[in-house]
């Protein structure tokens, strides 16, 4: 049995049970920790999903006004602040509209009509002159040298003729005598005449001369508004040069060449031809903003032109205060009739839609009505209605957006500078600090509101 001892077999109740004991033991507590860790990260997972749409919800709240949906007592209660204007009876000038050039009525490009030195000029680039004063100067020696030689050949021939026809006399007394034959008489005669002939031909180089003498002189053949010379003194200068010293352009009056479309000639060529009155023609900048100057319709062209449809007329400017210059670019408005007794509003009060022209009007208790209109003339940036609308009526010009048939609304005068703006937009009036958070509700959530 000592061999067996040896072998230091467990005994029974001994090690192995206890081994068995606590396998089990360690195994459990690997399986708790793995779901505690489960249940901390779905905690904190349902925490942070929580906390997000809480974030959200409040985010949300001031653009709803803290009523989900916009539901709520009192959603449906709002104002809309709008800018209004009252119509006015008046009347409503016809304007065609055009673009045109300034042009000089007359261009002159001043030329030497004799060759010579240019030794003065008597202008200043820029410089207004009147027609008749010296512009520049050519040196005359050659001319009065031509004019000198023309006067001694003139007073030799005049001393000849004396001479010739003091011998006439004595041939004649001769020829009675029957001294000389006819034929020396006659000779004589013709001698005479040859020297009359020689007078007129001097006295016509006289003239040629002193009229060179003239055009060394250079000066103005209109009057206007001379430009830069072209030729500087000391030069020589010749008739056939092709720049000339110098160009003047005629600036008052001026006229502006401007186009309309064919389609309107008729109504022009009626008012220009009855010659009742001239038309009016006012001239605009670039921008067609600021007027420039006003003038008269003068006349409009013979022909259209069939390659853009167009056809020209001339307008006439004084021009006093040199505010048009020749090539300028301007818009041109001809007013052509005048649309009598209509009511009056500033373009930005009209709307179009399917049922046609309409405005909205402010009736009593400051709520809002679709009014429908007949639409007589638009002219910078006002409407003449002809039907539909009386003067007195209250319209609105700005907030239209927000509206529909029976808004109420808080309105607002239109500033005197916005009501008079050309181009009929009105500004946005100065809201009233007690109305600010409900226009600011009603902005995003306004029901039955027109797109």
């Amino acid at each position: 049995m000592g061999h067996l001892k040896s072998l230091n077999l467990p005994e029974a109740g001994g090690t192995p049970a206890r081994d068995a004991v606590q396998a089990p033991s360690s195994g459990s507590r690997a399986w708790i920790w793995v779901v505690v860790a489960a249940l901390a990260i779905g905690g904190f997972w349902y925490y942070r999903s929580a906390h997000s749409k809480d974030a959200a919800d409040a985010a949300a709240a001031p653009a709803t006004g803290g009523k989900a949906g916009g539901k709520g007592p009192g959603a449906g209660n709002f104002t809309v602040p709008v800018v209004v204007a009252a119509a006015t009876k008046g009347d409503l000038p016809v304007y065609l509209n055009g673009l045109g050039t300034v042009t000089p009525l007359n261009t002159v490009t001043v030329r030497s009509r004799v060759d010579g030195q240019l030794i003065n000029i008597a202008f200043q680039e820029g410089q207004f002159v009147r027609a008749g004063e010296l512009l520049a100067e050519i040196d005359p020696r050659p001319f009065q040298v031509q004019l000198a030689q023309a006067e001694g050949q003139l007073a030799k021939d005049v001393a000849q003729r004396k001479d010739a026809e003091v011998n006439l006399e004595r041939y004649k007394l001769l020829f009675q005598e029957g001294v000389i034959p006819k034929q020396q008489l006659d000779t004589q005669a013709a001698s005479v005449g040859q020297s009359d002939g020689a007078i007129k031909s001097d006295q016509s180089q006289i003239d040629n001369a002193k009229l060179q003498l003239t055009y060394s002189r250079i000066t103005a053949p209109i009057s206007g508004r001379v430009g830069l010379r072209l030729v500087d003194p000391g030069n020589m200068v010749h008739a056939t040069d092709a720049n000339g010293l110098v160009i003047i352009t005629q600036v008052q009056p001026i006229a502006v060449i401007f186009t309309l479309p064919q389609d309107q000639l008729p109504q022009v060529f009626d008012k220009l031809h009855k010659g009742l009155a001239q038309l009016p023609v006012e001239a605009y900048d670039r921008d067609n903003v600021a007027k420039i100057a006003g003038g008269k319709l003068l006349t409009i062209d013979n022909q259209i032109d069939t390659t853009t449809g167009t056809y020209k007329l001339k307008a006439v400017f004084n021009n006093e205060d040199n505010s048009l210059f020749p090539n300028q670019f301007v818009n041109t408005h001809l007013l052509v009739d005048t649309k009598r007794n209509l009511s009056l509003v500033p373009l930005a009060a009209l709307q179009r839609g399917p049922q046609g022209t309409y405005v909205y009007t402010v009736s009593a208790g400051n709520t809002v009505k679709i009014q429908n209109v007949t639409v007589a003339q638009t002219t910078a940036g006002m409407v003449g209605i002809s039907d539909g609308l009386k003067p007195g009526d209250v319209v609105v010009t700005d907030g239209q957006d927000k509206l529909q048939d029976g808004t109420k609304v808080v309105p607002n005068q239109a500033s005197a500078a916005t009501s008079s703006n050309s181009t009929g937009t009105a500004a946005a009036p100065v809201a009233d600090p007690s109305q600010s958070n409900s226009a600011k509700r009603s902005s995003g959530h306004t029901p039955g509101a027109k797109p």
